[in-house]
């Protein structure tokens, strides 16, 4: 059985790490470099750092910061935000990333994610999905952090998105994200059973069996989660070896 990885997530806004419930009321959560070379340290197998306001202005700051944690970093790294073209992918690879994350760019121009694997391989494209699980028990894609709906379905867009070469998928259920009661297993299980890729759970982690379940139940290859870390409520050796007792393979 291929190791499970565990994922702190740092939603990087104006330089600082933030965390919010369901996509607002963000709280600081630190210095974004630090926190990285502290997860680093505890032994996380990644990281992501998300430019959660990506504009214009801000993404010459965000790839500084890339270089910066690249520099303190000893493990992988994927970097999203306001990537919507081949140059913005190639920026933050020169400063340091290991992998790109593309989410509503993706949504608006499928192309991107082949043009991505054609360049840079498979390997360094994740297309992170933002869903909501909807009245009429359809999983809905939506675009800009969350804020536009799409007549995309959760299931059939990450077929397609692994069909046209992203290397992973990131799926944050943005209906249990903050809201600490668990990871949505059914559809992360569904998701799993469908797609040939890894699929890395995000959005609603609060205690470990939560992580143990989204990796049993939920089939995950990997658990990304944010203020559970960011607080201290949950410390990643701990976290290891509660999974390592639970029969789950992680990494040391």
């Amino acid at each position: 059985m291929l190791a499970k990885r565990i994922i702190p997530c740092l939603d990087v806004k104006d330089g600082k790490t933030v965390k919010g419930v369901n996509f607002i009321n963000f709280r600081d959560a630190g210095d974004p470099v630090e926190l990285g070379a502290e997860y680093s340290r505890q032994g996380a197998d990644e990281l992501v750092f998300l430019d959660i306001t990506a504009s214009h202005e801000g993404r010459k700051t965000f790839a500084e910061m890339v270089a910066q944690v690249a520099a303190t970093l000893n493990i992988p790294f994927t970097v999203g935000g306001g990537i919507n073209e081949l140059s913005d992918v190639e920026r933050l690879l020169n400063a340091g990333a290991d992998k790109i994350s593309i989410n509503s760019a993706a949504l608006r121009r499928p192309e991107l994610i082949d043009e991505i694997a054609r360049n840079y391989g498979s390997q360094v494209c994740v297309v992170a999905i933002d869903g909501r699980l909807e009245d009429s028990g359809e999983w809905v894609c939506y675009l800009n952090g969350g804020r536009i709906p799409t007549d995309r379905t959760l299931f059939e867009w990450a077929k397609e998105a692994e069909n046209r070469g992203a290397g992973e998928i990131l799926f944050t259920s943005m209906s249990h994200d903050g809201v600490k009661t668990g990871y949505p297993n059914e559809a992360l299980a569904q998701l799993s059973d469908n797609l040939s890729i890894p699929v890395i759970a995000s959005g609603g982690a609060g205690n470990m069996q939560h992580f143990r379940d989204v990796f049993i139940e939920g089939k995950a290859d990997a658990a990304l989660a944010a203020s559970v870390f960011h607080f201290g409520e949950i410390k990643i050796p701990e976290l290891k070896q509660y999974l390592e007792k639970e029969g789950i393979c992680v990494r040391h």
